[in-house]
């Protein structure tokens, strides 16, 4: 299997002084989707900010082949959809349409291009309606589904996202779980939703204290349970 992320021996420290990462290795191949889970401060959210360059630590980053460097941030930059746990970080613009629009226009793309663009996003996570709302009137699962159109809209290769099923009432989290499942892209995930872990994520790493801990087939680690409770974490019901 080619790898799509690769990551080798990173570590990365705060201006503080925290370290939050500590050398960490790992590969994720093409199309997989992978859960990040593991307690608050363990490193899952700094980790997925090195995957856009976001944040630079020591080590090695590649995304499809490309080194992590400032010669080819805007290319990984377009590469990677990184979706934060909170939309309104994501959504700015007067209406639905400019927010998903951005990305392709801020790329130099066609006015019918960007138009295109706007349209196949809106139409995969099923928000076609919506492209002339406001984006901060719509429902928090609304908002992550529109959040999930902006990156979508620049034709990525991976999505990074952070907590997508946290402030979702159980519609808006099934509608999501079931939106992620059709989307082809290599996924890199992290959350504290293990019902959703178990039945979206084939794998599984389990981060903790900045480190890798775990790493392996999903079914596997849930039957762990004392991995699961060393590391602040507890099976679905």
């Amino acid at each position: 299997m080619s790898h799509t992320i690769e990551i080798e021996h990173l570590s990365f420290a705060y201006p503080d002084g925290h370290q939050a990462l500590k050398d960490i290795t790992l590969h994720v191949g093409h199309g997989e989707k992978v859960a990040l889970v593991g307690p608050n401060g363990a490193g899952k959210s700094t980790l997925l900010l090195h995957l856009n360059g976001i944040l630079t630590g020591q080590g090695r980053v590649r995304v499809c082949g490309l080194e992590l460097s400032k010669e080819t941030l805007p290319r990984v930059r377009a590469l990677v959809g990184l979706v934060f746990q909170l939309p309104d970080d994501q959504l700015f613009s007067p209406t639905v349409f400019d927010d998903v629009a951005f990305g392709p226009i801020y790329q130099g793309l066609s006015v019918a291009e960007v138009h295109q663009r706007v349209a196949e996003a809106l139409q995969a996570v099923h928000m076609s309606e919506a492209a002339q709302r406001v984006s901060h009137h719509l429902s928090v699962g609304q908002k992550k589904r529109i959040a999930i159109a902006t990156v979508l809209s620049m034709r990525p290769q991976i999505l990074a996202l952070d907590e997508p099923s946290s402030g979702l009432d159980p519609r808006a989290r099934r509608d999501l779980i079931q939106l992620l499942s059709e989307l082809p892209q290599t996924m890199l995930v992290s959350t504290h939703d293990m019902l959703m872990v178990r039945e979206l994520f084939p794998r599984m790493v389990i981060m903790d204290q900045g480190q890798v801990v775990a790493d392996g087939a999903t079914q596997e680690l849930l039957k762990d349970a004392a991995l699961l409770e060393a590391h602040g974490l507890e099976p679905p019901p």
